[in-house]
């Protein structure tokens, strides 16, 4: 592999893209509600628990609402908790043409709005970081944001030479997407820790997604990242961030740049700290909700 690939994968692990696998079973407690639509378009969403706040997850690129089982499990009850099958993603409808970071946001706004909802925490994991983020920007009902393995090192610009690796990586995603798809989980998404079960399920996803919305999403997810610190500016609630320590997460650009975040690192845990290592993640997700609660 040459070293324009190789950069744009790098690049492309700096914005934080995620993929899931084949789905666990499902809570038996978790139940559909009232549907909900956004211009025409149907929301595939769970709901689970009750409590004083909402917490809703997002799943990341090519990924599922399964990969939130232990989560759900843990939290249902204290809280309400949503999971949600993004549109393009896991069999739902693939219609439309907008495939962007703010589509999806206004898709997670008008669940928001339709079902009601009051003090809500939105959990993003990967490209979810990015959704939760332009949700959060216009809805004054989300009181905090919890990303998972994203926003790690912000504040890069496009050089000449970046872009072509990016190009050169799409043009190859175009052409063979099951397995440059593949290839790109094997090269960037995985611990020495993560376990052989996950790894298979992560490229099982990748490759069974839609490849149409994957790619049109992953390049509208690279076209907002250059404009991200800048929404992250504007954000009034704080970021809390549970990332992984496989690679380093830098605080400091979006500190110096006056936005309110705080960091909590897991061990052994790829990209998927969630799955991996459900147990710490937990934990430390437990510890995030009691300071959103008390502080």
């Amino acid at each position: 592999m040459n070293n324009s690939i190789k950069l744009a994968f790098g690049i492309l692990v700096m914005i934080s893209i995620a993929c899931t696998g084949n789905k666990e079973k499902e809570v038996s407690s978790i139940t559909t509600h009232i549907a909900v639509e956004n211009k025409g378009i149907p929301i595939d969403y769970k709901e689970s628990g009750d409590g004083n706040y909402t917490l809703i997850f997002i799943h990341g690129w090519c990924i599922n609402d399964s990969y939130w089982t232990h989560q759900v499990d843990a939290l249902k009850s204290d809280y309400k908790i949503i999971t949600l099958n993004l549109p393009g993603f896991n069999g739902t409808d693939t219609t439309r043409n907008d495939w962007s970071i703010e589509a999806y946001a206004s898709d997670v706004n008008a669940l928001i709005e339709q079902l009601q909802l009051k003090n809500v925490v939105l959990i993003g994991h990967s490209m979810g970081g990015e959704i939760i983020l332009e949700t959060a920007l216009y809805n004054k009902n989300v009181i905090a944001l919890i990303g998972i393995d994203n926003f790690k090192d912000m504040g890069h610009e496009m050089s000449e030479e970046m872009q072509e690796g990016i190009n050169e990586f799409f043009a190859l995603l175009e052409s063979n997407y099951k397995e440059i798809s593949k290839a790109f989980a094997e090269s960037n998404l995985f611990s020495n820790s993560t376990d052989s079960l996950v790894r298979a399920r992560v490229i099982a996803d990748f490759q069974s997604a839609d490849s149409i919305v994957a790619i049109a999403s992953l390049k509208n997810l690279f076209d907002y990242s250059f404009d991200e610190m800048s929404k992250l500016e504007k954000l009034n609630q704080k970021l809390y961030l549970i990332n992984s320590n496989t690679s380093p997460t830098n605080l400091d650009p979006m500190i110096n740049a006056g936005v309110k975040c705080e960091l909590f690192e897991i061990d052994s845990a790829g990209h998927y700290p969630m799955i991996e290592n459900p147990q710490e993640f937990n934990s430390l997700l437990a510890q995030v909700l009691n300071k959103i609660i008390n502080e």
